[in-house]
């Protein structure tokens, strides 16, 4: 008897298992096509004859496309369901890289761009709808963290992997190779065969789930929290660098080492993050309370010149601490999003990120050419205090939802 019912729990988590994998891996061609680009951006501009102004408006059109179409994506996805969009996605952003292979110039590299903004704005929606529905409620933290370090992954290798493909096969063949992994991962999702996931997999009391509006309160307030994130990281990720080497005195290699501190321990961070947000219901709180102190780590940089060795050591345990909240931050989008609309709720905050991405070179880029390389630690500390504020307000949403409902089930 214990053989029979045991039989189906693992199967069920047998299943889970496959769709975590497949899922992470399509996320991890999501960060990986991101950095395809900029790592080609030499080879570029030899073949193009252009400058950088005319390659970093391709990336801008790469963020405002991604941008403007994250909520649409989230709803479609919600629609016809998160699988086929998903296929789509990964097949649509392969096929872009592989065109540009093959017909390279600077019009179709606009293309290419508005084609990849279009593929990226799919994996969010799609994705965390998919885990939402067929991951088991216990591990959804775990799961959630597994599936971002997936994409941090992805990130992490892209630029070795870019210049391998450029010294064996060239430019054109880099290209067309990076781009041939989105079809062949959307092929081992087919024959993984992972699940699907719309508003008619979501079902309350074994009834449909009632259409509701997605803009909610909650999720307006955590697609600001979502553009204070990435407006806290951009400026150290992406301007960390040149402004320890200008405004603090660092080196090269020591600018480089303490940035690669911070986002080798982001990715660590994620992971332990998943097992916090399985331990917890006060999302947050834990994310509130850990941006906390890293406001006060990236004080203490932005203040103090610190010797390499403790600027190294303080980089990264900011970088552990902001993917510790990781998982917590999708759990609250989780907890917020209507039944049956996890894809909508989460192109919608996503699009967030999107317009970080978008502010964050410009503000960063005017404060180092204002020669204040300590305002992009300083700045990004006041994202953090205004991102603690915005976690204690969607805290208090959910629990107080909670408490309601607790009073309403007492009443006769």
């Amino acid at each position: 008897m214990v053989d029979v019912l045991a039989a189906p729990q693992q199967t069920k988590t047998d299943a889970a298992l496959r769709t975590l994998v497949a899922i992470s891996s399509a996320h991890w061609v999501s960060h990986f096509h991101m950095f395809v680009l900029p790592m080609l951006f030499p080879f570029l501009k030899e073949q193009l004859g252009v400058g950088y102004i005319e390659l970093g408006f391709a990336f801008t059109t790469f963020g405002v496309v991604s941008g403007l179409t994250q909520a649409p994506i989230g709803y479609l996805a919600d629609h016809i369901g998160a699988r086929k969009v998903l296929l789509m996605g990964l097949t649509l952003g392969g096929l872009a890289l592989i065109m540009l292979g093959l017909h390279l110039s600077y019009p179709w590299l606009i293309a290419s761009a508005v084609l990849l903004g279009l593929a990226n704005s799919v994996y969010h929606p799609a994705d965390y709808a998919i885990l939402s529905t067929h991951m088991d409620e216990a591990r959804m933290g775990r799961a959630f963290s597994i599936h971002t370090f997936a994409g941090y992954l992805g990130g992490a290798v892209a630029p070795a992997v870019v210049a391998a493909l450029v010294a064996v096969i060239g430019g054109h063949g880099a290209l067309i190779a990076a781009g041939s992994v989105g079809p062949l991962v959307a092929l081992l999702l087919v024959v993984a065969g992972i699940p699907d996931a719309s508003a008619a997999d979501r079902r309350v009391d074994g009834a449909a789930a009632p259409r509701q509006s997605v803009i909610t309160p909650a999720i307006i307030v955590l697609t600001i929290f979502f553009t204070l994130l990435s407006l806290s990281n951009a400026g150290i990720g992406n301007f960390g660098v040149v402004a320890l080497m200008s405004g603090y005195g660092a080196s090269f290699a020591t600018a480089n080492i303490a940035l690669t501190a911070f986002l080798g321990f982001s990715a660590v961070g994620v992971l332990a993050g998943g097992f916090l947000a399985d331990r917890t219901r006060r999302h947050g709180q834990v994310a509130a309370a850990c941006f906390a102190i890293n406001a006060a780590i990236v004080f203490v940089i932005a203040t103090v010149d610190l010797p390499s060795l403790l600027l190294t050591a303080a980089m990264g345990t900011a970088g552990f601490l902001g993917g510790v909240i990781a998982p917590s931050r999708d759990m609250l989008v989780r907890n917020a999003a209507p039944p049956g609309a996890a894809g909508r709720a989460f192109g919608i905050v996503s699009t967030g990120f999107n317009l970080g991405g978008i502010v964050s070179p410009l503000l960063f880029g005017w404060i180092m050419d204002q020669n204040l390389p300590h305002w992009v630690f300083g700045a990004s500390v006041v994202f953090m205090i205004l991102t603690v504020l915005l976690a204690l307000v969607t805290d208090r949403g959910p629990r107080a939802r909670a408490a309601g409902a607790e009073v309403r089930l007492m009443q006769p």
